[in-house]
């Protein structure tokens, strides 16, 4: 969801999330780089309030010098996938705003949406084209900005995790093949499917690296076992929904006891799984702690918003 635009500032991206008890900042250099490079990616004990906080670190880190995203928490708003309305494309999303009226649990005036195009499959004339809209209350998108506004950070863009992760995914993507990537978090697991750089699905799933963190052999067994329906359910839908996009790998970010998740996942799935490794695919030269499993899985969404290589207005 764009705001406001801004010009002068530096081709990068700097994702800025606030949460309780700390502020985390990730700035990745990506345009015209094979191997985007993690220039920054720490996180900030408060002091003081948000703004407080905010504007201490746009002082220390120079944030106004950069192009400003965060992201909304995962109870902040809703995705719902809609039939595109058959309206000229310069009005699609307005007309998307009273195709979700009956969808979303508050009045949709009260809302900011927006939407993107799920891709079509070629030659599938006659068929109606998909859309996945966002949206979010409008008070809660004026709290969500008002600290960065109070600290005089330029914020210009406000994103969610699904198109965060659509942005890392899309370095670990196959050409022409889907990806499912699972990013398991404190906060718990989001899957995500993708082909060239799309997001087609996404579904929320209720396991955690706290649950991973906190369970024995049996308990992390019937996690494992769970994961497992979860994926070949996901899986399986997927495949009836896109036919034409063939499924090439199952990724999953690393988790305490990572090679014993990925055997049973693999054992249990027809399709070939791996382990996200950032390293593989970006640069890091400076922040040996991203090398640690349970720094990287914390900060993989943080790094896919600043990953995101659209121009700023």
């Amino acid at each position: 969801m764009r705001l406001f635009g801004s010009n002068g500032r530096k081709p990068d991206w700097i994702c800025i999330n606030v949460l309780p008890e700390r502020v985390d900042v990730c700035h990745v250099r990506a345009a015209g780089k094979a191997r985007p490079e993690i220039l920054l990616c720490d996180s900030y004990r408060k002091e003081g309030g948000d703004a407080a906080t905010l504007g201490r670190l746009r002082r220390e880190l120079r944030l106004d010098r950069y192009h400003c995203t965060t992201l909304l928490k995962g109870g902040d708003y809703q995705i719902v996938q809609v039939e595109a309305p058959d309206v000229p494309e310069p009005e699609v999303k307005s007309a998307v705003r009273w195709r979700i009226k009956d969808m979303i649990d508050y009045p949709v005036e009260t809302a900011t949406v927006d939407a993107v195009f799920v891709p079509a499959e070629a030659g599938a004339a006659g068929h109606a084209r998909q859309m996945l809209a966002v949206a979010a209350k409008n008070d809660l998108i004026a709290a969500s900005i008002k600290p960065f506004n109070d600290a005089d950070i330029p914020l210009e863009v406000i994103d969610i995790p699904e198109f965060a992760q659509r942005n890392l995914a899309h370095r670990l993507e196959l050409a022409g093949r889907g990806l499912a990537l699972l990013a398991l978090d404190e906060r718990g697991g989001l899957l995500t499917f993708t082909c060239d750089g799309e997001l087609y699905q996404h579904r929320r799933i209720e396991v955690s690296l706290t649950s991973f963190a906190a369970a024995g052999p049996e308990e992390r067994k019937a996690l494992y076992d769970r994961l497992v329906l979860e994926l070949q359910r996901s899986l399986d839908h997927f495949d009836r929904q896109f036919r034409h996009i063939t499924v090439a790998r199952v990724m999953v970010t690393p988790v305490p006891g990572a090679d014993d998740l990925r055997e049973h996942l693999a054992a249990g799935l027809d399709v070939p799984v791996a382990l996200v490794h950032l390293s593989e695919i970006m640069d890091f030269p400076h922040i040996p702690e991203l090398h640690e499993e349970a720094r990287q899985a914390q900060c993989l969404q943080l790094i896919g918003a600043a990953l995101r290589e659209e121009a700023a207005a």
